[in-house]
């Protein structure tokens, strides 16, 4: 495959519009249909099943872990007790039916069968082709699946498998940055386009006194300004932040060329503007209060 001088931010823009397609199934009916029908029926156990079956049966440790934001005690209150309720197969063929599902009622069964769909899942995954597994759990994991035959299925599981890169990369970014997982998301939420504080206390498990205090941790480092603005060492710190995770997932855009990329993020553009448009997420998802 041609490796082309790829401009720095084309990678970060693919992977957005192809995660954008990928994160329409954490808020799908669909989703919540066939996990209640397992009998995992609570919002965070759902999210942790989900998206850790991959792994098999792991514990309260390893998702914690390779998850980073989440409050370790509302993981451990649902880990590894899951699995007595729904064993991991049994969640990964349930998530694939979901997401045929809700393709299906997002994109509609033409946008599903053709050419565009076919070529999109086709270039997607020549570039997963690149991905690689050492320091990468959560991409490893997925790594090991079967690729489905239908082609909305096979893009959905190269979105996911490039998410679960770019995602596990991040986590080192962060590290390396000296941020923990609510510090993340404080940090993101303060550029405008994390998810609001509601949701992190909705979905993560945090309460308003973990958000106080990890506010005051960075105001200590001089990252975040007494109205919970990031300073300017607060922007840069992002930014490197974004950069650094650019450079670790660089190895899938290279390996798919710059046109390659740019063809891939015009077809993932146009799926994910559908299902924005088809109120795919909620509205009051991103902002800073």
């Amino acid at each position: 495959m041609t490796t082309s001088a790829l401009e720095p931010r084309a990678g970060r823009r693919c992977h957005t519009v192809l995660n954008s397609v990928h994160s329409t199934l954490y808020f799908s009916p669909d989703l919540v249909e066939e996990m209640t029908a397992l009998g995992i029926k609570e919002r965070p156990a759902v999210n942790f099943a989900l998206r850790s079956a991959a792994l098999g049966r792991v514990g309260a440790g390893t998702v914690a872990a390779t998850f980073y934001n989440y409050k370790y005690e509302l993981v451990a209150r649902y880990v590894p007790a899951v699995w007595d309720i729904a064993a991991p197969e049994q969640v990964l063929a349930a998530r694939a039916r979901a997401a045929d599902a809700t393709l299906r009622r997002l994109l509609g069964a033409e946008t599903l069968a053709s050419e565009a769909m076919a070529e999109a899942a086709g270039l997607a995954l020549r570039a997963a082709e690149a991905c690689t597994r050492p320091g990468r759990p959560l991409y490893a994991a997925h790594a090991d699946l079967p690729v489905p035959k239908e082609a909305h299925l096979a893009y959905f599981h190269a979105a996911t498998l490039l998410r679960e890169h770019r995602g596990d990369g991040h986590l080192a970014a962060l590290i390396e940055a000296g941020l923990d997982g609510l510090e993340a998301v404080v940090t993101h939420t303060a550029t405008g386009k994390g998810m609001r504080p509601k949701w992190a206390f909705l979905t993560r498990g945090w309460e308003q006194a973990d958000w106080d205090a990890a506010c005051g941790r960075l105001r200590e480092r001089g990252l975040l300004d007494g109205d919970g603005e990031l300073t300017g060492a607060g922007v840069a710190l992002r930014e490197e932040i974004e950069a650094r995770t650019d450079r670790l997932d660089r190895a899938p855009y290279d390996h798919l060329g710059a046109e390659g990329v740019a063809r891939l993020t015009e077809l993932a553009g146009g799926f994910a503007g559908a299902v924005v448009a088809a109120g795919a997420f909620p509205e009051d998802l991103r902002g800073k209060r």
